[in-house]
């Protein structure tokens, strides 16, 4: 058993939570209407003036001058997409990531832990409505093909499972337009609609071989096994690893500096870890510091060549912190991390430039041999 579970328009939806004066209201995530550039994606308010995602932003004020236009936060809608997907994972382990706002989630072999898929569903729905203050929609299927489609189905907050018995699957299947089937897009349904084909119905009751003759044996036998609900596609949890962090929540606001750096010592060494455990080295440090009020700043620096040492990661999140710490102003949280991950030891300069081990090799040397005492006699 499938769930795909689908954030409410995401983006949107966190600047309206983050602005509650911007409830109810058109919100519109992109470019500025006075600017070259599209939407990214705009709340449900707005989609009523037919303003959608990837529509030029001057097009959207057209159609919705009222709008509330919002420059695109990456760094916050990371942060709500990490604590959604941490609460995927308190479900099940087999949790596929389509993007920062949908996944798969096969919890086949979690239901005696939590029931059948409807509780969980209802159980998810629950806790990310509790933890992030946004909605979610879930399908509920036998595949993910099926269980995409269904999280659809009941837009926004929605929750809608497949019906069991095949012949009801096969109406709700068939009613569908034929735009609504895994891979068929505008070329492909316009040759469809030119064979008379313009819903999935018409498509189920196709002649098989006129279907191969059009479109070739791959294709035709695509279109045949979604059109009756088939697909054995896993829920794949294999990801190349891009970046790895670790943040530090205070029960209070500090102002004490100290406390900062030795916490961002302790952090940047838990990343060093592991990295060397995974046999990567980063070419980027992150540090991400939350304020009182919840306004976080986060601020990046390329190293000069890929480290993956506690020195090194150290003394980039110290700089990092000296540079843009904000003065007499109490913090909530403080991060590091690294991202750009590459499992080569040096930049490609440094493969024609140095004729002898960088420094950084002592270092990383060094740094190995701590992980081995940590290991063995606890935290030094």
């Amino acid at each position: 058993m499938i769930l795909h579970v689908d954030m409410d328009a995401f983006f949107a939806a966190i600047e309206q939570h983050d602005h509650p004066e911007w409830r109810g209201l058109p919100v519109i995530v992109g470019a500025a209407p006075d600017r070259r550039g599209v939407v990214s994606t705009c709340s449900y308010e707005a989609r009523r003036f037919g303003v959608r995602s990837a529509m030029p932003s001057r097009q959207a004020y057209e159609r919705c001058p009222q709008g509330i236009f919002v420059k695109p936060r990456m760094a916050r809608y990371r942060e709500v997409s990490e604590q959604v997907f941490a609460i995927f994972g308190s479900f099940t382990p087999l949790v596929e990531g389509v993007s920062v706002d949908e996944a798969f989630l096969d919890v086949t072999d979690v239901r005696r832990l939590f029931g059948e898929p409807e509780t969980i569903a209802r159980a998810i729905k629950a806790r990310v409505a509790e933890e992030t203050g946004l909605t979610c929609s879930v399908g509920i299927a036998p595949n993910k093909f099926l269980a995409k489609l269904a999280s659809e189905e009941r837009k926004p907050d929605g929750l809608f499972a497949v019906p069991a018995e095949q012949r009801a699957l096969l109406a709700w299947l068939g009613a569908k337009p034929i735009r609504a089937l895994w891979g068929v897009g505008p070329k492909l349904a316009a040759a469809l609609e030119a064979m008379g084909v313009t819903a999935v119905r018409d498509l189920q009751a196709s002649d098989p071989d006129a279907l191969r003759k059009a479109f070739g044996e791959t294709l035709a036998a695509h279109l045949l096994a979604i059109a009756f609900g088939r697909d054995d596609r896993p829920v794949s949890t294999a990801h190349e690893e891009k970046s790895l962090s670790r943040e530090h929540t205070y029960p209070e606001d500090t102002l004490d500096r100290d406390r900062l750096r030795e916490d961002l010592r302790a952090i940047a060494q838990d990343v060093g870890r592991r990295l060397r455990a995974a046999g990567l080295r980063a070419r980027t440090a992150r540090l991400k510091i939350r304020y009182a009020g919840f306004r976080t700043v986060t601020r990046q620096a390329p190293f000069p060549t890929p480290v993956c040492d506690d020195f090194a990661l150290r003394d980039a999140a110290w700089a990092l912190l000296a540079r843009h710490l904000e003065p007499e102003t109490p913090v909530r949280l403080i991060g590091f991390g690294v991202d750009n991950l590459t499992d080569t030891p040096f930049a490609e300069d440094d493969l024609f430039a140095a004729t002898t081990p960088p420094p950084r090799d002592r270092f990383e040397r060094l740094s190995r041999t701590l992980d081995a005492l940590r290991e063995r006699f606890g935290s030094l």
